[in-house]
């Protein structure tokens, strides 16, 4: 009788963890999503706004400046961005509140300067900081607030990006690769999936995904293109990492001033756009990926879009580096796809996955991004693709305080940073 009341005992705490998580992840859900919603419609504002008065892209430097400015104001400029968020939920490190304003309001000058950011990187920041606090706030322990930071990161990635399961799998899987915090699945999705409604009835995402055209059958010939795909995108996927991680270095070595750092990284995205000679590759360039998806064939868009991306976040701009990471694969797949034998947006869909999947070492979310962004259709090929690309872009990762738990060639235990 002793043994069959304890069993019931706990069953009952299990339960009520269960609707602990459930209150917590709709409230994060609601929090996270409506703040990220926000950020939405503001960065819309930014890009609309430079798109009709493009002399804008001649405040860059000032931009640039007020950012640093900001942050330093703020007592936050060493602020790591993005790194941050992942050593909060890996090693319960506190994350301040203030975080969240600052990323909401440098992300959208970065924007409406012309800088070349992407807005979910942002997003994990944001919601992050917000569940950081709320968890803080309630009294929660070490580990709670580690799940409810990971409710902050898939709420807010939701309600920005459209793709719920992407955003709960991706919340879990980039801190530790090869290590998923499946304590966090059902307060994840709980917290994307109330996020991403909310959005919905605020006027966002009422269509979703991209349109890539017919899809190719899957046969031997298939994989092998895919698989050459998958090869070539890792190492596009490298050379993305590299350059994100190598510019920020030089910046640091020439220009030790971070004020003059961010002026003189303005003046380089005024200059690169004005050699370019349109917008193309400021923003985040949403447009121009559909646009590449429908047939538009633009060869040097991805070493541009890695460039100009390069330029604006490592002088201080600040902004996420997930778009320009698809904008990157879109260009590139569009290009190359083609010369392979597949179809020009079914390519430009599958290397967006893969570059995608090489840059932040997350395959499980690569995948749920396919469907959730390209629809089911093809969906064995995708996955071979960022198979392909996931093994052969080695131990580089947009993250640096990412960490590579497992190894990608052996079942061993190897637990490093990314590159």
């Amino acid at each position: 009788m002793k043994l069959g009341s304890e069993r019931w005992l706990g069953h009952i705490r299990e339960l009520g963890i269960f609707l602990k998580w459930l209150l917590y992840a709709c409230g994060i859900g609601l929090l996270a999503g409506a703040v990220a919603a926000a950020f939405h419609f503001g960065i819309d504002w930014a890009t609309e706004l430079r798109g009709e008065h493009p002399w804008v892209v001649w405040l860059a430097p000032v931009g640039g400046v007020a950012i640093v400015l900001l942050y330093r104001v703020c007592h936050m400029e060493k602020d790591q961005g993005t790194n941050l968020v992942l050593v909060a939920v890996r090693e319960a490190e506190p994350l301040k509140l203030r975080t969240a304003p600052l990323i909401f309001l440098s992300t959208i000058l970065t924007h409406l300067v012309g800088g070349s950011a992407g807005r979910e990187g942002a997003a994990l920041q944001l919601g992050g900081s917000l569940a950081a606090w709320v968890g803080r706030g309630i009294g929660l322990d070490d580990k709670d607030r580690r799940v409810m930071v990971m409710c902050g990161m898939a709420a807010a990635f939701s309600a920005l990006f459209g793709t719920p399961l992407t955003a709960a799998v991706f919340a879990m899987e980039v801190v530790s690769v090869g290590v998923m915090y499946y304590a966090a699945l059902v307060p994840c999705a709980v917290a994307s999936s109330v996020a991403f409604l909310l959005a919905r009835f605020l006027g966002l995402h009422q269509t979703s995904g991209y349109p890539v055209g017919e899809a190719i059958a899957l046969t031997p010939l298939t994989m092998l293109q895919a698989a050459g795909l998958g090869l070539l995108c890792a190492l596009v996927s490298i050379l993305f990492c590299k350059a994100m991680h190598y510019a920020p270095k030089l910046y640091a070595r020439v220009l030790p001033n971070t004020l003059v750092r961010a002026a003189v990284g303005g003046v380089l995205v005024l200059l690169l756009t004005l050699l370019v000679g349109e917008q193309t590759y400021n923003g985040a360039g949403d447009a121009v990926i559909r646009a590449m998806l429908a047939g538009e064939t633009i060869p040097e868009a991805f070493l541009l879009k890695i460039l100009f991306t390069a330029v604006t976040l490592g002088a201080g701009f600040r902004g996420g580096e997930i778009v320009p990471v698809l904008f990157t694969g879109a260009a590139f797949g569009t290009t190359v796809g083609p010369l392979l034998g597949i179809p020009h947006g079914f390519g430009g869909a599958m290397a967006m996955a893969a570059v995608f999947c090489g840059a932040t070492n997350c395959p499980m979310t690569a995948l749920l991004l396919s469907l959730e962004l390209f629809g089911g259709e093809g969906l064995p090929l995708y996955a071979l693709c960022c198979g392909v690309s996931y093994m052969l872009s080695g131990y580089y990762g947009l993250y640096s305080e990412q960490k590579i738990v497992y190894s990608k060639f052996k079942t061993e235990w190897i637990d490093k940073k990314a590159q």
